[in-house]
């Protein structure tokens, strides 16, 4: 337990140090006080909560400390890490039965999808269960020698396409495979999608139909892979793929980069999308199941 927290507390080292630094000159023996909730407010946005649940929080704190009758600015400190830990909630137990387990991948361009992939594969590789790659991202050349890549690095196999042939066709191609070889898990890369485009959202849509036309029930999980350096735009992204393809968790890729992991509390509040993943370093072994407890724990430092 002790190597999981210091691991977050590494990985969210710029979070900790950018946002919540100044947490305990701020809450120091001194009155709680018309500055102590302003400076409070200040530090909750600067570290990407978002208004309304910045907002949320601070109500919170007041009626607890007004309660509790607490006058010392110290005695939040406790109250907030309590506060913060209840708006994050346990990862579900994942569901990985089924033969293949088909999980697709999806995301904006440059979100670290085909990264998180492979991150994906070695770590079920390591639970003892077989993989397959789906690299359904045929506009960028690029995505496909990446996968390739990692396939060849972890000896994972890779069901690939022409260039900028169909991406359905190659997502359809790859369950085919996954059915017939009999593997445990298919990961299926996607083509990055700016969520703010419709045409490229259909496209997308439509990969997940023939998903599910090859293979009863699939895709039996729609992870989105949102950059955790993009803050609360991050969250604008969620709310459209969510909405288009029906998203079920969301992976955070480079939370060890960013300083706005306070992100997380926002997808939670309003999208109510369970972070399975978070992404602490480069290696494989950095991709780590979401820990609510160690997460409030490295950002409050």
């Amino acid at each position: 337990m002790s190597d999981t927290f210091a691991r977050w507390k590494t990985g969210l080292s710029r979070t900790s140090k950018s946002a919540f630094g100044r947490l305990a000159s701020l809450l120091g023996a001194t009155e709680i006080d018309t500055h102590t909730w302003d400076e409070l407010e200040a530090l909750l946005i600067q570290a990407d909560l978002g208004a309304e649940t910045t907002r949320s929080v601070l109500d919170s704190l007041k009626a607890a400390v007004k309660q509790n009758g607490l006058t010392k600015a110290s005695d939040l400190q406790s109250l907030l890490k309590r506060e913060l830990r209840s708006r994050l909630t346990d990862p579900p137990q994942l569901d990985l039965s089924g033969k293949p387990c088909v999980i697709l991948l999806v995301g904006v361009n440059g979100s670290g999808k085909t990264t998180t992939a492979a991150k994906l594969g070695a770590r079920f590789m390591q639970e003892g269960r077989s993989i397959l790659f789906g690299a359904s991202d045929t506009f960028r050349a690029a995505a496909v020698d990446q996968l390739q890549v990692w396939g060849d690095r972890l000896g994972v196999p890779v069901i690939s396409g022409a260039p900028e042939s169909d991406p359905g066709a190659v997502a359809f191609n790859a369950v085919q495979a996954g059915v017939s070889r009999g593997v445990d898990i298919l990961l299926i890369d996607t083509a990055g999608r700016l969520h703010t485009r419709f045409n490229l959202m259909e496209e997308l849509k439509k990969v997940q139909r023939v998903v599910g036309k090859s293979l009863a029930g699939a895709p039996h999980h729609v992870w989105l892979v949102l950059d955790a350096t993009t803050g609360q735009n991050a969250l604008h992204q969620a709310r459209a793929f969510k909405d288009a393809v029906g998203v079920t968790g969301v992976i955070l890729s480079k939370l060890d980069s960013s300083s706005r992991g306070g992100m997380v509390f926002a997808i939670q509040r309003e999208l109510e999308l369970p972070i399975l993943f978070a992404g602490l370093g480069e290696k494989p072994e950095d991709l780590s199941p979401f820990d609510p407890d160690a997460f409030v724990e490295g950002i409050l430092g």
